[in-house]
């Protein structure tokens, strides 16, 4: 089985990151391969609603996206974590899932009856909107999503400020503990 961690931020090596690599840790603790997909330095376009990947899997749109979107599909276990920007994910995790989302549901649901939820970190707030926002994609595109000991998100804002974030650091590793049995009862 794997797992992957997709990680929004368009800044390498922050608290996105950080957190996000403490849960695949979790995950690798119980067994599951792990891998680190960092966005930062992608080119991902949001969708413009041109339908191509209504007649075929497939997107128009020529970038970066479509590597992950095949990582993905690939993967047992899917976390996409973000900072929250103006009380949203970042444009990089809305492209992707935008788009991701429209060719798995266009395409015979490819992602459906995966195992995965987001992680958000932020300074001070916007993580509940954010939270939600990225709970709708998972739902509708048919996911389980394990609970964990709080919502899925930390605080931070300077570069490794989320390794203070105790409560946050042991939300992430209880969701990627429950996302790791899940995925073992999933698969037996």
């Amino acid at each position: 089985m794997k797992a992957i961690g997709i990680v929004g931020s368009p800044r390498r090596g922050g608290n996105t990151e950080i957190l996000t690599n403490h849960a695949l840790k979790a995950l690798a603790e119980e067994g599951i391969e792990t891998e680190l997909i960092p966005l930062a330095g992608l080119n991902i376009h949001g969708c413009t609603g041109c339908l191509a990947c209504w007649n075929a899997e497939m997107c128009s749109i020529k970038d970066d996206m479509w590597p992950i979107y095949e990582k993905m599909k690939e993967a047992d276990g899917i976390i996409i974590s973000t900072p929250v920007y103006f009380s949203s994910a970042t444009a990089l995790v809305r492209g992707l899932m935008e788009r991701a989302g429209y060719v798995s549901q266009k395409n015979g649901r490819t992602l459906k009856g995966k195992v995965g939820g987001p992680l958000v970190v932020a300074r001070r707030g916007g993580h509940n909107f954010t939270k939600a926002q990225m709970d709708f994609w998972f739902h509708i595109l048919e996911f389980t999503m394990p609970g964990a000991v709080y919502w899925n998100m930390a605080f931070g804002r300077e570069k490794g400020q989320v390794l203070e974030d105790q409560e946050g650091l042991d939300t992430a590793w209880s969701f990627a503990k429950n996302m790791a049995n899940v995925m073992k009862k999933m698969n037996a």
